[in-house]
C-alpha cells in the first residue's frame, strides 16, 4: 500500500488550481506540442509539405521543448514566475497563429521552436505550480491537471477533423491558436509554486537521489518509446481502419487520456507509485505492440485507448515521485529528460521506416519495456515517507 507523508488538512477549495493549471497543460501540450499531428496531413496536401520538412519542423520543436527544459533547471526562478508562465502563454498562441502567416521551411522552424521552448515552460511552471499547491488534497485532483493535456488533444483533434472536411490548412491553425487563446485566458491567474516551499522541496534531497537516477533514466526511455509511438501510432491505425476511423484515432487517444491521470492518481491511494509506474508502462508497451502483432481494426483502436490510457499518467506518476523525493528542480530535470528521448525517438526509428510500421511500434514497444525495468529499480525499498528511513516496498 502506499503510504504516503501525512498531510495537512486542505484549506480552500482545490478547484480553480486544477482548472487553471489544467487549461495551461491543454494549451502547452494538447495544443502547441501535439496539433501539429492531425494538421500535417493538411499541410502536405493543400501547402506541398514533404514528409522529410514534417519530420525536420517535429524535431525542431523537441529541441525547442528541451531547451525550454534545460532553462528550467538552469534558472529556477523561472518556474517560480507568473511573468514567464503569462509570456510564455502569449509567445505559444502567436506561434500558433503565424503559422499560415509567415510560410517556408526557415520560419515554421522558427515557430515551431518557439513553440516548443514556450510549451517546456508552461508545463514545468504549471505542474510544479499544481503539485505544490495540491499537496494537502486528494491525489485524484492532481490527475485531473495531467488529464488538461488529454482534453487539448481531443479539442484540437476534433477541431481539426472539421477543418480536414470543410477547411484549410491555414483555418486549422488560426482555429487551434483561438483554442489556444480561451485556455491561455483561463490558465493566466495560476499563482506559480512559491520560493520557500520549493527550497524545503530540496532541503532533504540528497537522502534520495538513489531512486532518482532509475526514474530519470526510465522517464527517459519512456520518452524515446513514446515519441515513436506517438508519431506512427495513427499512420498504423489507418492501414487497419481507414476512412474517419482512423482519422479519428488521435481523438480517441485524447479522449482516453482525459480520465486517465485521475484515475492512475486515485489508484495510488491503494497501491504505491513506484508500483504503478511498472504497471502503466508494461500497459503501453503491449498496446503499442498490438497493431504490428495483430493488424486489424479492434486491436489496432484498442492500441489507441491503451496509449492515451497510460501516456499521461506515466508522467503524473513520475512527476509526483521526482516532487515526493524531495529532488530540487525534479520537474525541470525529468522533462529535460523526457525530451531528450523524443529527440533521440526519430532517429533510432528511421532506419526501419522503410519496411513499414510494424517494426518501428516493435522497438518502441521494446523501449517502453526497457522503461519499465528502470521503474522496477525505483521499486526497491523506496523511500514511501519522504526523509525517513526506506523500507522495503509492499507492492
Amino acid at each position: 500500500m502506499n503510504n504516503d507523508a501525512h498531510r495537512s488538512a486542505p484549506t480552500g477549495s482545490p478547484w480553480p488550481v486544477v482548472v487553471r493549471a489544467a487549461a495551461a497543460l491543454a494549451a502547452a501540450m494538447g495544443v502547441g506540442r501535439f496539433a501539429f499531428t492531425p494538421i500535417l496531413p493538411l499541410m502536405q496536401a493543400q501547402a506541398g509539405m514533404s514528409a522529410g520538412l514534417g519530420a525536420c519542423l517535429a524535431t525542431v520543436n523537441y529541441l525547442g521543448y528541451l531547451a525550454g527544459a534545460l532553462l528550467g533547471i538552469a534558472a529556477p526562478a523561472v518556474v517560480r514566475s507568473a511573468s514567464a508562465l503569462r509570456g510564455s502563454l502569449l509567445a505559444l498562441v502567436a506561434s500558433l497563429a503565424l503559422m499560415p502567416v509567415l510560410t517556408g521551411a526557415p520560419a515554421w522552424s522558427a515557430l515551431r521552436l518557439v513553440a516548443g521552448a514556450a510549451s517546456a515552460l508552461i508545463f514545468v511552471i504549471a505542474v510544479s505550480a499544481a503539485l505544490s499547491q495540491l499537496r494537502a488534497h486528494a491525489q485524484h485532483f492532481a490527475g485531473w491537471v495531467f488529464g488538461g493535456v488529454g482534453a487539448g488533444i481531443a479539442l484540437s483533434g476534433l477541431l481539426v477533423l472539421v477543418e480536414r472536411a470543410v477547411g484549410t490548412w491555414q483555418e486549422a491553425w488560426w482555429t487551434c491558436a483561438g483554442l489556444t487563446a480561451l485556455l491561455a485566458a483561463i490558465a493566466w491567474r495560476l499563482p506559480p509554486e512559491q520560493s520557500a516551499e520549493a527550497a524545503t522541496a530540496g532541503a532533504t534531497g540528497p537522502r534520495t537521489h538513489w531512486w532518482f537516477v532509475p526514474l530519470l533514466a526510465s522517464y527517459t526511455l519512456e520518452g524515446v518509446g513514446y515519441i515513436i509511438a506517438g508519431t506512427f501510432l495513427v499512420a498504423a491505425i489507418e492501414r487497419s481502419a481507414p476512412g474517419a476511423l482512423g482519422a479519428g484515432a488521435w481523438v480517441l487517444v485524447g479522449l482516453a487520456a482525459l480520465p486517465s491521470c485521475a484515475a492512475w492518481a486515485w489508484l495510488s491511494r491503494h497501491w504505491s507509485r513506484p508500483a504503478l509506474l511498472l504497471a502503466a508502462l508494461v500497459i503501453q508497451a503491449l498496446g503499442i505492440a498490438l497493431p504490428a502483432v495483430f493488424p486489424g481494426v479492434a486491436p489496432s483502436l484498442t492500441s489507441a485507448v491503451l496509449f492515451g490510457a497510460t501516456f499521461m499518467g506515466i508522467s503524473t506518476i513520475t512527476l509526483a515521485i521526482g516532487r515526493h523525493l524531495r529532488v530540487p528542480r525534479a520537474v525541470a530535470m525529468l522533462t529535460a529528460g523526457y525530451s531528450a528521448g523524443q529527440i533521440l525517438g526519430p532517429v533510432l526509428s528511421a532506419p526501419l521506416l522503410h519496411g513499414g510500421y510494424d517494426q518501428v511500434l516493435v522497438l518502441a514497444s521494446a523501449l517502453v519495456l526497457a522503461a519499465g525495468i528502470a521503474a522496477a529499480a525505483v521499486r526497491v525499498r523506496f523511500p514511501h515517507r519522504s526523509g525517513t528511513t526506506p523500507r522495503p516496498s509492499r507492492t
